[in-house]
């Protein structure tokens, strides 16, 4: 159960569990209560959900967030917890008091990128989800790293492995099909923050610097030598990072 202390919630990204944060939050200050929900599908004895739009999975995080009597939040999104964070805040923008869209967008699908997803989604129904890991997990480290940090390759693959093909299958659908979701971050109320790194593919750095002009209060960490997985390549500065934004945040 939540106490009176300011609440970050992080929420992890697809083929991710609640386990990518668990050494990323060893030694976060105790002033915040952290809470890292795993999204429908995900985590040990999950069950597939009836509905993986991340519309549903806002949803599900507010009844989590009531059931721990959490009000008044700072979300924390990786990747498609990005996008489950920006449709929460679209449903329930008074219970955001920041939000931080770790190498995450507000922009929907492009027309480009269907086809890349397409044969994502063919590879992953014919070969299941542990060869796509071997295939496609690598690439998310800047190649500076994807050599060196061979033990935080097999973390994600490991965790991504245990992920059924059914979710997997799923929530790859539910991405393609997600809203644009500008129009959030210009009404954000509260102050925005993007982490961005420099070597990540998957959100271009352009991208980033058109969303953060967006906002009226926003900033962006730009990490050279990152991918699309600073809070492995770069934990120390990341999690700095986020602690410096929860002070700014809860003025603390």
């Amino acid at each position: 159960m939540a106490d009176s202390k300011p609440t970050i919630v992080f929420l992890h990204g697809f083929l991710e569990s609640n386990e990518i944060w668990h050494d990323f939050l060893r030694d976060f200050p105790t002033d915040y209560n952290t809470l890292c929900p795993n999204l429908p599908g995900y985590g040990p004895d999950a069950t597939p959900p009836a509905d993986y739009s991340v519309e549903a999975a806002a949803e599900y995080v507010q009844r989590y967030l009531s059931e721990q009597h959490a009000h008044r939040v700072l979300l924390v999104g990786h990747s498609m917890g990005g996008f489950v964070a920006l449709a929460f805040a679209e449903k329930y923008p008074g219970q955001v008091a920041g939000l931080c869209l770790f190498h995450s967008s507000a922009s929907a699908e492009k027309e480009e990128d269907h086809e890349r997803h397409q044969r994502n989604r063919d590879f992953l129904a014919q070969h299941g989800v542990e060869a796509y890991t071997e295939e496609f997990l690598k690439p998310q480290f800047s190649p500076s790293h994807r050599e060196s940090m061979t033990n935080e390759v097999v973390l994600l693959q490991r965790v991504a492995a245990a992920v059924p093909l059914e979710i997997a299958l799923g929530s790859l659908d539910a991405l393609t099909r997600r809203a644009e979701r500008y129009d959030v971050l210009r009404k954000a109320t509260y102050p925005v923050l993007f982490i961005a790194g420099k070597d990540d593919k998957a959100v271009p750095l352009e991208k980033i610097h058109k969303e953060s002009l967006l906002a009226d209060h926003s900033m962006v960490l730009w990490l050279a030598n990152v991918g699309h997985v600073g809070f492995l390549e770069r934990p120390a500065d990341t999690r700095r990072a986020i602690e410096g934004f929860a002070g700014l945040v809860f003025q603390l």
